[in-house]
């Protein structure tokens, strides 16, 4: 027995929600309409099934989900223009940071369940960690079921409380950022050393590819990933050591922290 395709919009069609429609337009359980009011955004994404609708109300109208894939201070607005397309069967997805459930639901008049998604920015490559809020009490069953599946498309999917969501900020949203920090470190040491620039960004970014997909096929101690490198008196145990006299690895967590509590104010 077919399962019955689902329509599932997309407001908003920058990076984010331009790297969503590409990456779910090969599946074949879904119908995919679109609204940006960039015009050339809309546009270069039909080639991906992407149907244009001329605004966010008619799209809303024609969706079981619909991706709200715009900047947080638009999500007010575009809520109160699609209000009267939302009804109960309608199932509302935010990607906007810091926009919590309650104002979704508040805003969306409890007329339909919400659900709220971060995503870090790997996702534009199909490699995302996102975020999952699926607390709202009105998700259906089935809902719940397919909305993992939709993102896991697209990357890592973790189902979290709401009350993680600033965790999950600090370490895997801000976290490509902290990633590009230590490259771009590694990188300068290298041309300190004698290699071109080029050379020393081809090496680096075979490092973190090749350390990833190793720390991704093997157990979960990255520890033990570590003490593969480290040899007795050997030159990258004088690499570590110079790093834990600088504090390094404290200081690492206490960004974070401080990462986690800046969500936090930035929610209120």
């Amino acid at each position: 027995m077919s399962t019955k395709k689902k329509t599932l919009g997309v407001i908003g069609l920058g990076n984010m929600g331009g790297a969503i429609v590409k990456g779910l337009s090969s599946r074949k359980d879904l119908d995919l309409m679109g609204f940006d009011l960039d015009k050339e955004k809309l546009g270069s994404l039909k080639k991906y099934r992407l149907e244009p609708a001329k605004n966010p109300k008619e799209l809303t109208a024609g969706c079981d989900y619909v991706i709200l894939a715009v900047k947080p201070q638009h999500m007010r607005p575009v809520l109160k223009e699609i209000s009267s397309a939302i009804g109960p069967e309608l199932c509302l997805i935010s990607i906007a940071a810091g926009i919590t459930m309650d104002t979704l639901q508040k805003h969306s008049q409890g007329a339909c369940p919400v659900v709220r998604v971060m995503p870090n920015t790997p996702a534009m490559v199909g490699a995302g960690v996102f975020a999952l809020c699926l607390e709202d009490k009105k998700l259906k069953p089935a809902q719940k079921k397919f909305i993992p599946k939709l993102f896991s498309g697209i990357g890592q999917v973790h189902a979290l409380p709401e009350k993680l969501f600033d965790a999950f900020t600090a370490v895997a949203g801000s976290g490509p950022a902290y990633v590009f920090y230590f490259m771009e470190a590694l990188i300068e040491a290298g041309v300190s050393l004698g290699l071109s620039r080029d050379q020393a960004t081809g090496m680096v970014k075979a490092l973190f590819t090749g350390s990833s997909k190793l720390a991704d096929q093997s157990g979960p101690r990255i520890s033990e990933l570590r003490e593969m490198v480290t040899s007795p008196g050997g030159a990258t145990i004088a690499a570590l050591n110079h790093m834990e006299e600088s504090a390094m690895r404290g200081a690492i967590i206490g960004a974070v922290i401080k990462a986690c509590e800046r969500s936090r104010e930035l929610g209120k």
